[in-house]
């Protein structure tokens, strides 16, 4: 039997030794980074089997890395594991394309039930969340990233980007845009979600789990 190959991403080193310990015993660790922005590179260079990864990363939040990754790679299972327990985090990480989702407070061996889950083609959720995600999704609290969802990927990008302190520089070389371009989306972002200060930027930035800085 082929050994499943798996890359992790979480921003704390801690977090990433600790997923590494769990499943090296039936796993190949094939790369483990600390931002979304690696996690895509890292993910089309590899081309790894399974991907754990956190939703709240610098550079690009899980979610968003998820949609670039499973555009390049398909076929990829994609298992969250985060602290973000809102069942509109839920709902848009498999919307993103994820298998599985659990919480950092999850058993240890839900890990390994999800990895089995995910591997016969199936979904996984921790129960801890389970009874909450139906309640949650029937009264349509999900809702929480409707306006989110107004703004393109490239302006989600540079949001976070912006609630994370770069400026308009580093953002231009970091997307390989101009500085007039970013200028011009940042404008657009505080148009869409009504916000006048890059202060109100960030703390919405943080409210709906684009950056954890």
């Amino acid at each position: 039997m082929t050994i499943p190959r798996v890359l992790l991403a979480d921003d704390h080193t801690l977090v990433l030794e600790g997923f590494r310990r769990i499943v090296e015993p039936r796993c190949e660790v094939v790369g483990a980074v600390e931002d979304g922005r690696a996690l895509v590179d890292a993910a089309t260079r590899l081309r790894p089997d399974l991907i754990l990864l956190d939703i709240s990363m610098p550079l690009l939040n899980g979610i968003d890395a998820a949609r670039q990754v499973k555009k390049a790679l398909p076929e990829v299972k994609l298992i969250f594991v985060t602290m973000h327990a809102d069942p509109a985090y839920v709902s848009e990480a498999f919307k993103a394309g994820a298998s599985a989702y659990l919480l950092k407070r999850s058993a240890a061996r839900e890990l390994d039930q999800a990895i089995d889950s995910v591997l016969k083609g199936q979904y996984f959720i921790t129960a801890l969340l389970t009874r909450d995600l139906v309640t949650s999704l029937s009264e349509g609290r999900a809702a929480l990233f409707a306006q989110r969802q107004e703004l393109t990927p490239r302006q989600r990008e540079v949001l976070q980007l912006v609630a994370e302190g770069r400026t308009i520089k580093e953002i231009a070389a970091l997307l390989n845009i101009s500085p007039k371009t970013v200028e011009f989306h940042k404008a657009q972002i505080m148009f869409h979600l009504d916000l006048h200060t890059t202060a109100e930027l960030t703390k919405y930035a943080l409210a709906h789990g684009l950056t954890s800085a």
